[in-house]
């Protein structure tokens, strides 16, 4: 499914981030989000987000998102990694 969000002109400068950036940090920051909030589990966050393992948890570290990986979250990777 695809999701259109439009964000005013005055907003994207606040923001700072280049036009062609912009996309794929909002969908770090939607994952970063929805991880944080138990919305997500690690595997489904960082799927959403496009980035690496690793680089999925340095941007958790960045944003002071403690690291909640369980039996669940074992799983469902496993099951990402067999859709590889």
């Amino acid at each position: 499914m695809k999701i259109t969000v439009e964000l005013p002109e005055d907003v994207i400068r606040i923001l700072n981030i280049p036009k062609d950036e912009l996309s794929s940090e909002l969908r770090v920051q939607i994952a970063l989000y929805f991880y944080e909030k138990g919305k997500l589990s690690f595997g489904k966050a960082r799927q959403l987000s496009g980035l690496s393992v690793w680089e999925f948890m340095e941007r958790l570290k960045d944003n002071q998102i403690p690291l909640k990986y369980d039996v669940e979250d074992f799983k469902e990777d496993l099951e990402t990694i067999k859709e590889l």
